[in-house]
């Protein structure tokens, strides 16, 4: 049974374990550094996909795990071509002159959860620092794990294989046109196949990705480190067209198989990834992962596990043990970049105070702007933030009106988390490209010391 916890023995042991942090004191994460050890998978949630603190923080973690940790690349929730635009920017082999140009891909819905300024500054950050690295050893990437670019990767399948084997591109594009009658509407294709009013396309993928894999050793031939990238990301593109093909069907039939099938997905392209880079460097890798809470918060110990649902973050646990160290935010109010409904135009809308009964309201009671904790599995904090408490969500929509039943769960965030930081007033995240609407949005409030 979900229960609530006293307040006096929460308020206590929160106060007595958190580490506080100041704006802008990077060595205030010392602790959570020295915590992480050798872990080879650092997942770093977010509370929501618009609010600046979340990057920007997570960023500056993402920063230190490289330089003093080795990390070798940071994946995100993002589609794999888009991304792999970004990596091809920052580690120096690609056409973009600049970060701005590099994120250009991101331009479906909902474009500013990687076409804003903490990005931006991000990505031009690891362009710089994988430049002043000597030529011999290997740069920092930065790939998508999600599956939602069914076309472009498509498209970027058949621009591989025109490059290495134009025959095989005439028989890939043949299978492929399977789609060509539902002009790209992904939805569209889903809800056809899923009510039998047309025939599914899968068992042309599937050839399809057969195919490459059966031909890997001839398909990356030639000898050489840009060969052996080249392949590894058309493989990775075939294998989420073929994911991206049976999401489509079944978003229409079984929200539970929809949510499983893409973060199961997420999490093999991340153990692809894994695979790809320690034998491109010769040791095991280690990975940064962003995503949303939701994802990267291991579901077992929410209510999404009681409705039969996984993530990323459970399959990490489960796969890699204790590799792996998963990391939550948590915000109290402030403003936050989203839409009242999905596709239309972000803006900035005033983040409701967080409800009593919330692990964000009783963090907010103790009074630190700035803190996290660590879960150990020994602590007091440990033990008593087992109990289940409201924990609030926001995606890329957001509607405060119905909130209770839109944004909040019940979770056991000491068993959903290996450490959480708390932003107790936080803002929205700027866009690259700021609409009228999200320029004249809600009043904007700045947390003190920023």
């Amino acid at each position: 049974m979900f229960g609530i916890a006293t307040t006096e023995l929460l308020d206590e042991v929160v106060r007595r374990e958190m580490y506080c942090l100041e704006p802008g004191e990077l060595s205030d994460y010392d602790p959570l550094i020295e915590t992480i050890g050798e872990r080879r998978f650092v997942l770093i949630g977010e509370a929501s996909h618009g609010t600046h603190e979340f990057y920007r923080e997570r960023a500056q973690l993402t920063k230190r795990l490289i330089e003093e940790k080795g990390f070798d690349a940071v994946a995100v929730e993002a589609d794999f071509p888009d991304a792999d635009r970004v990596n091809r920017f920052v580690c120096g082999t690609g056409n973009d002159e600049n970060a701005v140009d590099a994120l250009g891909g991101f331009r479906r819905f909902p474009a500013w959860m990687w076409r804003n300024a903490d990005v931006l500054d991000f990505v031009g950050w690891l362009r710089s620092y994988n430049d002043s690295l000597p030529k011999m050893l290997p740069r920092v990437g930065f790939f998508g794990l999600d599956l939602y670019s069914l076309q472009t990767s498509i498209d970027a399948v058949i621009r591989y294989l025109n490059g290495v084997d134009p025959e095989a591109a005439a028989v890939a594009r043949k299978r492929y046109s399977c789609f060509d009658h539902f002009d790209e509407d992904t939805q569209l294709y889903g809800y056809s196949t899923a009510f039998g009013l047309s025939r599914s396309c899968e068992d042309e993928v599937v050839e399809q990705l057969l195919e490459i894999y059966e031909r890997a050793a001839d398909l990356a031939r030639s000898d050489g480190r840009i060969a052996r990238v080249e392949y590894f990301s058309a493989a990775q593109n075939a294998r989420l067209v073929r994911n991206a093909e049976r999401y489509y069907r079944l978003m229409y039939r079984s929200d539970v198989s929809s949510w499983n099938l893409r973060d199961a997905h997420m999490a093999e392209t991340l153990a692809e990834l894994d695979q790809h880079l320690t034998a491109e460097n010769g040791r095991p890798a280690k990975i940064v992962v962003w995503e949303h809470n939701s994802h990267l918060g291991d579901a077992r110990a929410t209510e999404m596990g009681r409705r039969g649902e996984w993530n990323v973050g459970q399959l990490c646990r489960e796969r890699y043990g204790n590799n792996s160290f998963l990391i939550g935010f948590t915000t109290f109010e402030g403003t936050v970049t989203a839409a009242d409904n999905w596709g239309e135009p972000a803006h900035r809308m005033r983040v409701r105070k967080a409800l009593p009964e919330s692990v964000e309201e009783v963090f907010h009671r103790s009074g630190i702007g700035r803190f996290f904790l660590h879960f150990d599995g020994a602590s007091q904090c440990d033990s008593a933030l087992r109990v289940p408490l409201l924990e609030r969500a926001i995606g890329v929509i957001y509607r405060p009106e119905t909130e209770r039943q839109s944004h909040y769960f019940k979770a056991r965030l000491s068993q959903q988390f290996d450490a959480v930081i708390h932003i107790d007033e936080t803002r929205a995240v700027e866009p690259l490209e700021r609409s009228a609407r999200w320029a004249a949005g809600e009043a904007e409030t700045f947390p003190s010391g920023v």
